[in-house]
């Protein structure tokens, strides 16, 4: 089944995790200096806050999590469906998890990314170039790779 992701920067995260905790009712499932992630189930999303230097304050990017490398598959037929460039990562670290994921952007700049988390890791991550996607997206953002390992593919 798939799940929400949204990851917003913010200026604080001692003060934006206990606003969170009590706007969902939950406290984050991975809490660290720089970041936290709640994993809902009411509603299904995976909801995250960073600050530091790898973020952009408020909404960096929106995504779908799958929970298979089925769904990935599925999930990143769309994506090529969609007609717009997509930057593809294979393996790769970041927010404290190992992951498999695609990048794509909406026609107005908005990011999405579609990943399959399959392993935990005890640091934050690299970032790719999703400038090369959108204008919208910040240089140093969460979950943005370097370009030169991803392979961008566009409309096919």
């Amino acid at each position: 089944m798939k799940r929400l992701h949204v990851h917003v920067g913010v200026n604080d995260l001692s003060r934006s995790v206990p606003f969170y905790s009590t706007l969902f009712g939950a406290e984050p499932t991975v809490l660290k200096g720089d970041y936290a992630k709640w994993m809902l189930e009411d509603p299904r999303v995976n909801f995250a806050i960073s600050s530091g230097n790898h973020a952009a304050k408020g909404i960096e990017h929106l995504g779908i999590q799958v929970e298979s490398g089925e769904e990935l598959t599925e999930v990143y037929e769309h994506l090529k469906a969609a007609d717009r460039p997509v930057l593809e990562e294979v393996a790769t670290t970041c927010c404290y998890a190992k992951s498999e994921k695609s990048w794509i952007s909406d026609p107005d700049g908005v990011v999405w990314e579609a990943f399959f988390t399959n392993g935990e890791a005890t640091v934050y991550g690299d970032s790719p170039a999703l400038t090369a996607l959108s204008g919208n997206a910040a240089e140093n953002a969460c979950c943005t790779p370097a370009l030169a390992p991803a392979k961008i593919s566009c409309c096919g």
